[in-house]
C-alpha cells in the first residue's frame, strides 16, 4: 500500500512538474512592415490588441527575419539556418516538395522532444512531397508532419497560388473522387477560366506583369494552373476565419499540457480580401481592413488563452516574416488609399529590399508570469529562436543542427539588454549587420523595382550606413569610411564559407 501511494505521489509530481512547462505560441503575420502597428507608431491604423500584447510583454525594436521574402525566412525560423547557404531555398510555386530536410532538428520537433503537443495552423509555403508532380487526391508524404508538427492544418504556398485548399495533415479537405485536383505552373489545364483572359469575371483586377492573372478561383487570378476540387477550394473571406477556429481548437485540445503552435495568419499578404465585419473600417483599402482583422484575431487567441486558464504560463511571441509591400499582385486600393500611411515607418524599403525595411519587423514576446513589460533595443533574429529554446527546454541541440541560430535567451526574457553582436540580411543583396554598423554588398539589378514600388537596395557599388544615427539608411558612407567596408566585407565572406 504504502508503495502504491509513493508511485501515486511521483505521478502527481511529474504531471504538476510538466504542467509548469510554458505553452509557446508563434504568430507570425505575413507581409506585415515594422510601421504597420501602432506601437510601433502608426497613425493611420490603430491595432490595440497586439498594443496590448506589447504593453504586456517586451517589445523589440531591432529584431529581424533573415530574408525580405517569406520562403527564406520561413525556413530560417523553423531550422535555426541562413537559408542563402541554399541557392535553392527561395519564393517557391505552390507544387514544390518539401525543403526542410526530415532528419533535421526544427523548432516544432525540439518541442516534441521536450514532452510538447506541436502544431502548425496557417500558411506552409515550405513545399510538400518530394516531388514537384504530386498527387494531391491522395496522402501527400513530406510536409509538416514529418518535420516536427504532430498536427498541421495549412494551405500549401500563398494565397494567390494554386492549389487553393486546405490541407489537414497530409489530406486535402472535401475532396470528391469524381472531380480529382490537377496543379500546373507551366501550362494551362482544364477549362477554369483565367484571369488573362476574363478579367471581367475578377472581383480584384490583376496588377500589370506581376502573373496573378491565371486560374480563377473565388473571383481571383491566381499564380498558377489549377482544375478539379470544386468543393475543397476555399473562400477567401473565411481563410482567417477558418484558421482562428483551428488554433483555438489546438489550443482547448492542449489546455492541460504543454503545446507548442506556430499560427502562421495570411494577412496582410496578398490577395487582400477581408471579412464582411472588416471591409471598409480601415479607410486605408482592403490592406488596411485585414490589418485590423489581424489584431483582432490576436485578441481572440488571447481570450481564448484566457478562457482556458493559460494565459499566464503561455509565452506568445509576434512577428512577420518580411517586410511591407503594397501593390504584390492587385489593385486592391493599398496605394491609392494609404493616407499618409508608412507600413515600414523610419526604415527604407520592404519586401524583397536589402534595406531595413525588408527584415527589420515587428517583434513582441509576452509571458505574464515571468516577463516584464518593457522594450528592448536588442539585436534579434528569428533564426535564433531553435537555439533559445533549446536553452529554456535543456536540450542540447545535434552537431550540424541549427548552425546559424544563436542562444538569446536572456534577451528574449528581457533579462539581458543585448543580443546578436552580428546579423546577416538577405534581401535584393546579402548585407552584415555589427554594432550598428551595416555593410550592403554590391550587386546588379534594378535599384528601384517599378512593379511593386520598392528600393531595392542594389547598387553597383559598396553602401555602408550608421543605423545608430541614420535608422533610414540615407546617407552611404562607404567613401568615408573604407577600413569599416574591409572589416565587415571580410567578416561577411568569412562567415558564408563557415
Amino acid at each position: 500500500m504504502k508503495k502504491i501511494s509513493f508511485l501515486l505521489l511521483l505521478f502527481i509530481a511529474a504531471t504538476c512538474a510538466a504542467q509548469q512547462k510554458p505553452n509557446v505560441i508563434v504568430i507570425c503575420a505575413d507581409d506585415l512592415g515594422y510601421g504597420d502597428l501602432s506601437v510601433y507608431g502608426a497613425r493611420q491604423i490603430s491595432t490595440p490588441n497586439i498594443d496590448k500584447l506589447a504593453q504586456q510583454g517586451l517589445r523589440f525594436t531591432d529584431a529581424h527575419a533573415t530574408s525580405a521574402t517569406c520562403t527564406p525566412s520561413r525556413y530560417a525560423l523553423l531550422t535555426g539556418q541562413y537559408p542563402w547557404r541554399d541557392e535553392s531555398i527561395r519564393i517557391l510555386p505552390g507544387d514544390a516538395p518539401l525543403i526542410i530536410p526530415t532528419g533535421k532538428t526544427t523548432l516544432p520537433s525540439l518541442f516534441r522532444q521536450a514532452g510538447y503537443k506541436t502544431a502548425i495552423v496557417g500558411k506552409w509555403h515550405l513545399g510538400l512531397g518530394k516531388e514537384t508532380a504530386k498527387n494531391w487526391n491522395k496522402p501527400i508524404e513530406n510536409g509538416p508532419n514529418d518535420v516536427g508538427f504532430d498536427y498541421s492544418f495549412i494551405f500549401p504556398a500563398t494565397a494567390d497560388r494554386v492549389p487553393t485548399v486546405f490541407l489537414e495533415n497530409r489530406d486535402v479537405l472535401a475532396l470528391d473522387s469524381l472531380d480529382p485536383i490537377e496543379v500546373d505552373y507551366k501550362k494551362p489545364i482544364g477549362n477554369d477560366p483565367t484571369g488573362k483572359d476574363h478579367p471581367e469575371l475578377l472581383k480584384m483586377q490583376s496588377s500589370p506583369g506581376q502573373g496573378h492573372n491565371q486560374t480563377i478561383v473565388n473571383g481571383i487570378g491566381r499564380i498558377g494552373y489549377m482544375s478539379g476540387g470544386k468543393k475543397a477550394r476555399w473562400t477567401d473571406e473565411e481563410v482567417s476565419l477558418t484558421f482562428l477556429s483551428k488554433a483555438k481548437e489546438v489550443i482547448n485540445a492542449n489546455k492541460k499540457n504543454p503545446f507548442f503552435l506556430y499560427f502562421a495568419t495570411t494577412e496582410p499578404h496578398v490577395p487582400r480580401m477581408p471579412a464582411t465585419m472588416f471591409k471598409g473600417k480601415s479607410k486605408l483599402g482592403y490592406r488596411g481592413d485585414v490589418i485590423l482583422q489581424l489584431d483582432w484575431t490576436v485578441g481572440e487567441i488571447m481570450k481564448e488563452l484566457e478562457a482556458a486558464g493559460i494565459a499566464k504560463n503561455t509565452i506568445v511571441i509576434f512577428t512577420s516574416d518580411n517586410g511591407p509591400v503594397l501593390d504584390d499582385g492587385y489593385q486592391d486600393e493599398a496605394v491609392t488609399k494609404q493616407n499618409g500611411h508608412m507600413p515600414a515607418g523610419p526604415l527604407r524599403g520592404g519586401k524583397y529590399s536589402a534595406f531595413e525595411g525588408g527584415t527589420r519587423l515587428p517583434f513582441i514576446v509576452s509571458w505574464p508570469s515571468t516577463i516584464k513589460a518593457g522594450v528592448s533595443d536588442a539585436l534579434m533574429c528569428q533564426v535564433d529562436l531553435v537555439a533559445s529554446f533549446a536553452r529554456l527546454l535543456n536540450i542540447q541541440l545535434p552537431a550540424g543542427n541549427a548552425t546559424d541560430s544563436e542562444d538569446h535567451l536572456q534577451a528574449l526574457l528581457g533579462k539581458k539588454p543585448t543580443g546578436r553582436n552580428v546579423l546577416i540580411e538577405q534581401g535584393g543583396s546579402i548585407s552584415i549587420v555589427k554594432e550598428g554598423w551595416k555593410y550592403i554588398t554590391p550587386s546588379g539589378g534594378t535599384a528601384y523595382d517599378s512593379l511593386t514600388g520598392t528600393e531595392t537596395g542594389n547598387d553597383k557599388s559598396p553602401q555602408l550606413y550608421n543605423l545608430k544615427e541614420d535608422i533610414g539608411e540615407k546617407n552611404n558612407l562607404a567613401g568615408k569610411y573604407p577600413e569599416k567596408v574591409k572589416e565587415l566585407e571580410a567578416l561577411l565572406s568569412s562567415i558564408k564559407n563557415k
